[in-house]
């Protein structure tokens, strides 16, 4: 506990800096940006929250998000023994990136690991210098492909179902945060404001949580990691907003959508993961990419129709 203490002092001082600075400006001619990441980002609700707010907010920007999340995947190349009941090893990023890269032709990445990474064990310097040098290898495949990348802490794991991976976590996050500052890196800090969220929570709630199994967030969860990239991009009206019902309570047809905007980026997830291809079982099979283009642009034509009506 006392490791956590510090921890919390350390987003504190992290956070009185973040309030004159910390910011990243959209260049004008990116267009596709994709999103890396494990269970979590395949999951995807905070993309659609993103991608929602964006829509509605910058519909003259015409930015496609791109989810190529993959459950179970670290960039670490760590896996349990018996993972998955000895079905198949956690997937390494390493394993698909070039494909990913070269296929999605992105102008932005924004890459969120580190949940699966330390493979839910204490602590051990061996796995946090994977972890390291994993993503010094993306942040370095990305820039050599000429394509800027915006890395994101890790969320919490809740520390009730285990202080030990909690700190873990705690620890990998506030190294990535460093890198802003030892290595010029933009980085999103999504953990220590869930970390101090929860408290807060808490402390009116004791049952309260952001993830039943201590890992994967609910929609509240999603919408605080929607919220705090949106700040990082600059999108500060949503500071007021605690769920997604408010951030698009404002707009009329906010509702509508969202919901198409879920339902297409369920769709072009599996159809981007099957195109570019991956070693997970189990994850559904997507669309041909013609076929799903071509209803991609069907349901973004009706959005296009909802954003004009006032």
């Amino acid at each position: 506990m006392m490791k956590r203490r510090l921890f919390f002092v350390f987003f504190l001082v992290v956070l009185q800096l973040q309030v004159f600075s910390q910011s990243y400006s959209i260049p004008d001619d990116v267009e596709r940006i994709v999103f890396l990441g494990n269970s979590i980002t395949y999951g995807g609700k905070y993309i659609e929250y993103i991608d929602a707010y964006m829509t509605i907010n910058h519909p003259e920007k015409g930015y496609e998000f791109i989810n190529v999340g993959l459950p179970s995947e670290t960039v670490s190349g760590l896996s349990e023994e018996n993972h998955a009941g000895g079905r198949f090893p956690r997937p390494d990023l390493h394993e698909r990136l070039e494909r990913v890269l070269s296929q999605t032709k992105p102008d932005l990445v924004l890459a969120c690991y580190g949940m699966n990474d330390g493979i839910y064990k204490p602590f051990d310097d061996a796995r946090f210098e994977k972890y390291k040098a994993g993503i010094n290898w993306l942040d370095a495949e990305a820039k050599k492909a000429g394509v800027e990348i915006i890395h994101i802490t890790p969320p919490i794991y809740d520390e009730r179902r285990g202080a030990a991976y909690a700190n873990v976590l705690d620890v990998y996050a506030s190294w990535l945060v460093s890198n802003r500052y030892t290595a010029d890196w933009d980085v999103i800090d999504i953990h220590w404001p869930m970390q101090k969220s929860l408290e807060q929570q808490r402390a009116q709630d004791s049952t309260f949580v952001f993830a039943r199994d201590g890992v994967h967030p609910n929609d509240l969860g999603h919408f605080l990691m929607a919220k705090q990239i949106l700040l990082y991009l600059g999108e500060s009206q949503i500071s007021n907003s605690n769920d997604i019902k408010a951030a698009l309570g404002g707009y009329q047809n906010g509702e509508k959508i969202l919901s198409l905007v879920e339902q297409r980026q369920q769709m072009m997830k599996h159809a981007w993961l099957t195109a570019t291809g991956h070693l997970r079982p189990g994850v559904k099979v997507g669309l041909p990419m013609e076929e799903a283009q071509s209803e991609l642009e069907v349901m973004s034509a009706e959005i296009r129709t909802l954003l004009k009506q006032k």
